[in-house]
């Protein structure tokens, strides 16, 4: 376990990075930000060249892998972050020096534990993508078969491990300082992070989230998932099918291969809401870079690292908290996010009802083109402090990913709109899940459900636990001591003065040791 001054003194050199980027200055100026923090940030930033406009994306990209993968975190994050922040870091995309060849070789011949060329008749050396985390060459496999092979950077897992060491470190001393830190859960956030990130770097997980995501679309037509060579995957190495296709984001290219853009931006919304309300798991790494049309004008999707997932009784939420906001429901809205106690109930339904009111009637006067997803959710976002609300890090992720998919949609057909789109399908699905045939189908399955398991006793642990909500239950997160409570335990008399004054110290140790290129 690494000790706090190894945290400190990497956290000292990614604070200059960030603020030689201008990304701290919105951080210092918060009026919510801790005061300790704001004197860590003033003491790190010393004899920096500060940028006026503040690139986000940029210092994450300099400060490392790592690093890029959380910003993409935090940009679902604009409660945490700021809006401006969150819109930027959308930006940060993975594209990275790719690693030399002969490494690439070792890794796979490694794994497997026999020559590259036992599995692959041909293999380019020279990649098609190289990211934070793996970098993808195109091969033939031994039967002929044309494929895509995403190789782990050596040495990846052990840079990820420490550096999210040190964000679970600063994370738990952010948060102990209570009122807004910790209502916005900075440690939950990085438990998800970290979650995420170790479902990344073991391949097979991703191959099985491809797999699954596979089973869930068959019968959409149009809408393609690129198929597993499980004989050439495991944790380092992924073998799948090479998809032939114009990049999504390449308007000019689809449009000069005579597709119409109108149909493909409406498919991929629908796509998008069948992952995540009719099967509750999403692709939720949905930019541009991982979405190709091809010849025939199927949309086939790549990179299944990141996946979401929502449980029925979330989504049922999600869906009647969507419809309600297009239709002027407040009242209805507002119940749903007390019933799924996003809203602690020591607050007034009404009051929530009027707050929503504020959100969604300054665009439902608007014509329906007008409408953005982006912003409604943004205006949602701005009215959590006032009620308290936790953040909902399952929800997070959706809301990052229909703005992904909006932004999509809308660079193939400007005059498209979420919710014009997405409204039919979401009032067929709220019928179909709340109307009458669904209710006495869901009474009989859970009585039947019931008699099976002995109802007494049944009822009874359903008394003894009730529902918890659409959340689900927050991962255990790892146990931190903090800087005061061991110097506590050494000297019961010095408190916070003694601290600051160390953690001063240690900014300068930092910086010191930063500014002389000793810190790795």
């Amino acid at each position: 376990m690494a000790r706090p001054l190894t945290h400190i003194l990497r956290l000292g050199k990614w604070a200059r990075i960030l603020a030689r980027h201008g990304a701290l200055r919105g951080i210092q100026n918060d009026p919510n930000t801790p005061v300790p923090v704001k004197r860590l940030i003033g003491v790190f930033s010393i004899g920096t060249m500060k940028s006026r406009e503040p690139d986000y994306a940029g210092a994450f990209r300099e400060i490392g892998p790592a690093a890029i993968k959380l910003g993409q975190t935090l940009a679902t994050r604009p409660d945490l972050v700021g809006e401006d922040a969150a819109r930027n870091l959308l930006k940060l995309q993975d594209d990275l020096p790719p690693v030399d060849f002969e490494l690439i070789r070792q890794s796979i011949e490694s794994s497997f534990e026999q020559p590259l060329e036992n599995l692959y008749a041909e293999f380019d050396p020279a990649p098609v993508g190289a990211a934070s985390i793996a970098q993808v060459h195109r091969a033939v496999t031994t039967e002929g078969r044309q494929v895509a092979v995403k190789v782990l950077r050596p040495g990846v897992r052990e840079r990820f491990a420490k550096d999210i060491a040190t964000y679970e470190w600063a994370a738990a001393h952010l948060e102990s300082f209570g009122g807004e830190a910790a209502r916005l859960r900075p440690r939950l956030v990085i438990a998800n992070f970290k979650r995420w990130t170790n479902r990344e770097l073991d391949l097979r997980r991703e191959a099985a989230s491809a797999s699954e995501l596979a089973e869930h679309m068959v019968g959409t037509e149009g809408y393609e998932i690129p198929g597993i060579d499980w004989d050439r995957t495991n944790g380092r190495v992924m073998t799948v099918d090479w998809i032939d296709g114009v990049k999504i984001s390449d308007t000019a290219a689809i449009r000069a291969a005579g597709h119409d853009v109108n149909e493909l931006a409406s498919r991929l919304v629908l796509a998008f809401l069948k992952q995540a309300i009719a099967a509750g798991f999403f692709h939720a790494d949905m930019h541009q870079g991982n979405l190709f049309v091809k010849p025939d004008g199927t949309i086939a999707a790549i990179d299944f690292g990141i996946m979401g997932r929502i449980d029925r009784q979330a989504r049922m939420w999600l869906a009647e908290i969507l419809y309600g906001l297009t239709t002027g429901n407040y009242r209805r809205v507002a119940e749903i996010h007390f019933e799924a106690q996003y809203v602690p109930s020591y607050h007034n339904v009404d009051e929530f009802a009027t707050a929503l009111r504020a959100v969604g009637e300054p665009m439902r006067g608007k014509p329906v083109s007008e409408l953005s997803v982006g912003q409604m959710l943004d205006g949602l976002f701005a009215i959590t402090r006032d009620f308290d609300m936790q953040t909902q890090p399952h929800l997070l992720l959706l809301q990052k990913t229909m703005v992904m998919v909006e932004g999509i949609a809308t660079q193939l057909n400007p005059s498209i709109n979420m919710w014009d789109t997405s409204a039919p399908y979401v009032r067929s699905w709220i019928r179909d899940e709340l109307g009458p045939e669904a209710a006495i189908a869901d009474r009989i399955r859970t009585d039947t459900e019931t008699l099976l398991r002995i109802p007494d006793l049944v009822r009874r642990i359903e008394d003894r636990f009730p529902p918890k909500g659409g959340a689900p239950e927050a991962p255990p997160l790892p146990d931190i001591e903090l800087m005061w409570e061991r110097r506590e335990r050494k000297e019961r008399g010095r408190g916070w003065p003694g601290y600051v004054l160390a953690a001063l110290g240690g900014g300068l140790a930092a910086w010191a040791a930063v500014t002389q290129g000793l810190i790795g």
